[in-house]
């Protein structure tokens, strides 16, 4: 039934899950799918680390190259990203132990997005994120 009606009804069968986990009933809990819906969990929170980086990044790069074009939206973009980044760390403390290889992925999303919102040429960014950490969250980093 559990497996039956996690494919057809996820809340349905999420809310069965937990009434069960709380209940203490392990035995009749659709074990195999709560470790699948727990690893997805952590993956989501990977991808969104990624994703908010990727738009940081974008932005950074952006700043950088465009100097001309700077205004308060990428300003504001790069301010709450930053923030954002920063409070899902804090809720994910463990995933700064994934940051430099999630930088490499973000970076690499970001560079080919900038070449297509700037049309400048591919060439015009660096290969790799040219900042650290550090800097890419750093308040006061603006590159020029």
């Amino acid at each position: 039934m559990s497996a039956t009606l996690y494919e057809q009804d996820f809340y349905a069968w999420a809310n069965h899950q937990a009434a069960l986990l709380r209940a203490g009933n392990l035995s009749a809990a659709d074990i195999e799918h709560i470790a699948e819906e727990i690893e997805s969990m952590g993956k989501t929170e990977k991808r969104e680390l990624v994703s908010r980086l990727t738009i940081l990044l974008l932005h950074l790069l952006k700043w950088q190259f465009q100097p001309e074009r700077r205004g308060a939206s990428w300003e504001a973009t790069i301010i709450v990203q930053r923030h954002d980044i920063s409070d899902h760390l804090a809720d994910n403390p463990s995933l700064k132990a994934l940051l430099p290889a999630t930088i490499s992925r973000a970076y690499s999303n970001a560079a080919p997005m900038a070449v297509g919102e700037t049309e400048l040429p591919k060439a015009t960014f660096p290969l790799v994120c040219p900042w650290s950490f550090d800097q890419i969250m750093d308040e006061n980093f603006w590159p020029s």
